[in-house]
């Protein structure tokens, strides 16, 4: 089932959208096989996007811009961005990506205690020994829910290559962890089995056209990273939602019908 996605904007409210970043993770068990990506399905509680299946992420916090501004004398936007990523995924899945060695499991495990505790990234980086590889991340899309509270996404590309890694539910935010390919998250989507809201659903659509990560990450560079906002249009009596050409969609246009099921 596809969520709604983007209520319409109360123009007499001042917009304030909230700076969020997702990682989508890559696996490839064989180069027969589709790649698998790093799913999460939202807990029923959540107040945005309860119960729906979507890439590891949250919103960007006030530590990791202190911290993107110690790392660079640039506009820290897109190192906040990258930081936050990193830290959501840590702290939703005990994966830990974006650090210039691998982590052993019992630091992974240590790293999300001090997350979860109420810890920083920057308090990961200096009682674990680490230090941020942020490279590894390559900026794919970035999505924006223009309504009051609603927020400006960044996603980004990341990958672990081959094998299995222990991953387990943070049982607050999320209810349940799971590999799938692109493609068996559209099918479960056209099914009922998984809630998809619509950035989610159209970036699967564009992920599920690429055979390995090099491809995807060719793609991504290869396209402008522009913020995209699902707009409301009529078309022959029907109401749709679309997005911007030329960012590397290969959906543009969806019947809003389509995107209320569920």
């Amino acid at each position: 089932m596809i969520a709604p996605y983007q209520k319409q904007m109360d123009s007499s409210l001042p917009l304030v959208l909230r700076p969020a970043a997702t990682l989508v993770i890559f696996r490839q068990t064989s180069v027969q096989n589709p790649p698998e990506l790093l799913m999460v399905e939202r807990s029923e509680a959540m107040r945005f996007a309860a119960g729906a299946t979507v890439f590891p992420g949250g919103k960007v916090d006030p530590q990791d811009v202190e911290l993107a501004q110690s790392l660079t004398d640039e506009d820290p936007t897109d190192t906040a961005a990258r930081i936050a990523a990193i830290r959501e995924t840590l702290e939703e899945t005990g994966l830990g990506l974006g650090f210039t060695r691998n982590l052993h499991y019992d630091e992974a495990v240590a790293a999300r205690a001090i997350l979860q505790s109420g810890g920083t990234m920057g308090d990961v980086l200096s009682r674990i020994g680490l230090a941020l590889n942020l490279e590894a991340l390559t900026p794919f899309a970035r999505w924006r829910r223009e309504s009051v509270g609603g927020f400006d996404t960044r996603f980004y590309l990341a990958n672990i290559g081959t094998g299995a890694v222990d991953l387990a539910v943070d049982a607050t935010e999320n209810s349940r962890l799971f590999w799938a390919s692109a493609g068996e998250c559209l099918n479960g989507a056209a099914s009922g089995a998984l809630k998809i809201i619509l950035p989610t659903l159209l970036n699967l659509e564009r992920l599920a056209q690429f055979a390995d990560f090099a491809q995807a990450r060719a793609d991504a560079q290869a396209h402008p990273i522009a913020p995209i906002s699902a707009r409301r249009m009529m078309r022959d009596g029907e109401e749709w939602l679309t997005i911007p050409e030329g960012l590397g969609y290969p959906i543009t246009t969806i019947p809003f019908s389509a995107a209320r099921r569920g």
